[in-house]
C-alpha cells in the first residue's frame, strides 16, 4: 500500500472542490543537448474552477516526479525541484532537465494523500506530460514511440494518438482513461485550453465521455496549451479515510502550426 500522508485539514467546509495536479514544460521539442524546464502545479478543477488558475502550492512528501527517458530509464526530478513563490502556498514547482538522447519522454507525477474539506478523503492524483527531443528542430521524425506506454498509476490518461509529433489544430486528442490497469468507460474527460474557462456542468465544447474502451477524442480547432482532466470517485475506505478521490491529468502542447506536417 502507498506511503499515505495527511497534508490537509479544513474543517466546516459545506463542500469539497477537487484540487487538481498537473506537469508543465517551457517546449514540447527539444534540440538534443539541450534543456526542458518542468514544472509542477496544483490548481483546482473539480466544481467551480475549470482553467489553468493555481489554487496553492504541491506537498512534495506525498508526491513522485521522475522523467522517463526513451530507453526506459526514470530520473527523480523531486530533489530539484526549486519553489517559485513567495509564501508556502503561493506559485509552484519547477527545474530543469538537461537531455542527451533523441526520442520521446514523458514527465510522470503521481501523488497518494489523505484530505479533509469537510470528509476525510484518499486523494490519488497523476499527472503526464510529453516531449520530443531531435538532433534538429527544423526536422523533427515523425514517429516517437513511448508516448503509450503506462506510467503504472492507481488512476491515469494514457495517450493512444502521438500528443507531441504530429501535433497542431486539426490533430486529435486521444485518450485512455485507466483505473488500476482497466479502461473505465462514461467518464467525462475535459480538454481544458489555457485560454478559455469552461461552462459550469457539461461544456460539450471541450469535454467528452469515455467509450467502452475508455477512450475520449477531442480536436483542437487553434493552438493552445490544454489540460486533460478525469475524475473518479469511490466509496473505498480505510484507515483515517472514508472515500476514495482519483483524478488524473494530460497536458498537451498544440501549436498553431505542426513543425512535422510543414
Amino acid at each position: 500500500m502507498r506511503n499515505i500522508a495527511i497534508v490537509g485539514m479544513l474543517l466546516g467546509c459545506a463542500h469539497s472542490f477537487a484540487h487538481d495536479t498537473w506537469v508543465e514544460t517551457n517546449t514540447n521539442l527539444v534540440r538534443t543537448g539541450d534543456a526542458v524546464f518542468v514544472d509542477l502545479k496544483l490548481g483546482n478543477h473539480g466544481n467551480t474552477h475549470r482553467d489553468f488558475k493555481l489554487a496553492s502550492k504541491v506537498d512534495l512528501e506525498s508526491c513522485e516526479l521522475k522523467v522517463i527517458a526513451p530507453d526506459g530509464t526514470a530520473y527523480d526530478l523531486k530533489d530539484r525541484l526549486i519553489d517559485v513563490g513567495y509564501a508556502p502556498k503561493e506559485g509552484y514547482w519547477t527545474t530543469k532537465f538537461a537531455v542527451a538522447k533523441p526520442g520521446m519522454y514523458v514527465v510522470s507525477h503521481s501523488l497518494d494523500a489523505v484530505v479533509n474539506h469537510g470528509r476525510p478523503t484518499r486523494s490519488i492524483k497523476s499527472g503526464k506530460t510529453c516531449f520530443v527531443v531531435s538532433d534538429s528542430l527544423d526536422r523533427v521524425p515523425f514517429i516517437n514511440p513511448g508516448f503509450d506506454r503506462p506510467a503504472g498509476h492507481a488512476f491515469e490518461i494514457l495517450p493512444v494518438a502521438n500528443p507531441v509529433t504530429p501535433m497542431g489544430p486539426g490533430e486529435p486528442i486521444v485518450v485512455r482513461v485507466l483505473l488500476e490497469g482497466q479502461p473505465l468507460a462514461d467518464t467525462t474527460v475535459s480538454f481544458i485550453p489555457q485560454s478559455e474557462t469552461l461552462r459550469d456542468g457539461f461544456d460539450e465544447r471541450y469535454e467528452r465521455k469515455t467509450n467502452a474502451a475508455g477512450e475520449a477524442e477531442f480536436t483542437p480547432k487553434t493552438g493552445d496549451r490544454y489540460l486533460v482532466v478525469a475524475h473518479h470517485t469511490t466509496d473505498d475506505s480505510g484507515d483515517g479515510y472514508e472515500q476514495t478521490a482519483y483524478a488524473a491529468t494530460l497536458t498537451v502542447f498544440v501549436p498553431e502550426m505542426c513543425p512535422c506536417c510543414e
